[in-house]
């Protein structure tokens, strides 16, 4: 068993582990830590506990020092930095013509160093552009191109629900979306009414798809015919929450609408061919 903490660089990051040493950190205390990039501000979130070995990526950086005064102080300069840096680096940018978006700039804690991020649709030659900028700040300079999903998250916003985008308030890790979710759970496929802010498919469509996926293969496809204790009929609509399906049911001239459970109706369920199939070919 090794003995961890758990802290964020960010209020809505990744949780990351690292050795306490001999040193006892409460819940929300600043400290500063041992990173690949230096020493680096952080908030704990996770207290003193033992997790097993195996689930460690060793070795553990180790946690340094608890944050000072003078710790919380460097951080709100280093925050008062960004604004009048970004304005000076957006000019820089206009000055030599280059097709990039600045989205955001960060400084170390320790101060040697100012990373920009931007976005742009191809390779970007910046070389000139770094020279300009460390003539101004005398540090050293990191361009980091990122995507448009990336960009979302770090400038965060109110998608289409109303509420933050989770990609800046609750996920620290992009998940995988794909327009089969979409379909799964009935939805238009109008890109503009599944796509969020970076226009991209919303993550959220990720966060119930295990449930629509099953319920989807229990389900009647819309258009398709099904029995139903009045009568054969289409379906034209599924309520894949309640399990129910609306039944146009034709009746001489007119038609009637109904509800029925999906255990109430009589139609091919997805997988049974081929169970058919695997039953045949065994008594053959």
């Amino acid at each position: 068993m090794a003995k961890i903490i758990g802290v964020k660089f960010k209020q809505y990051g990744k949780l990351y582990y690292f050795a306490p040493g001999n040193g006892e950190f409460a819940e929300g205390q600043g400290v500063i830590v041992e990173t690949a990039r230096g020493a680096e501000y952080a908030t704990v979130c996770m207290p003193c506990k033992e997790v097993p070995d195996e689930e460690l990526v060793a070795p553990l950086k180790p946690v340094l020092r608890a944050a000072t005064e003078k710790d919380l102080e460097n951080m709100r300069r280093n925050e008062e930095r960004r604004a009048p840096a970004m304005k000076t680096a957006a000019e820089k940018i206009a000055a030599r013509g280059l097709d990039m978006k600045l989205v955001d700039c960060e400084f170390a804690f320790d101060g040697s160093k100012v990373v920009f991020y931007f976005t742009a649709d191809g390779r970007v030659d910046f070389r000139e552009l770094v020279k300009d900028l460390s003539s101004v700040f005398h540090m050293r300079i990191e361009l980091r191109q990122i995507g448009v999903r990336d960009e979302a998250k770090l400038l965060g916003g109110f998608g289409p629900c109303g509420r933050e985008c989770c990609c800046s308030v609750c996920m620290p890790d992009f998940q995988k979306v794909s327009i089969k979710m979409a379909k799964n759970q009935g939805l238009s496929l109008n890109p503009g009414k599944i796509s969020g802010l970076c226009g991209r498919l919303m993550c959220c469509l990720a966060y119930e798809n295990d449930y629509y996926a099953e319920a989807c293969k229990k389900m009647p496809k819309v258009g398709s015919e099904v029995g139903t204790p009045e009568g054969t009929g289409t379906v034209v609509n599924a309520n894949m929450l309640k399990m129910e399906v609306k039944v146009r049911i034709d009746k001489g001239d007119g038609a009637a609408y109904k509800d029925f459970h999906v255990e109430q109706l009589r139609f091919k369920r997805k997988g049974e061919k081929r169970e058919e199939r695997e039953e045949a070919g065994e008594e053959s």
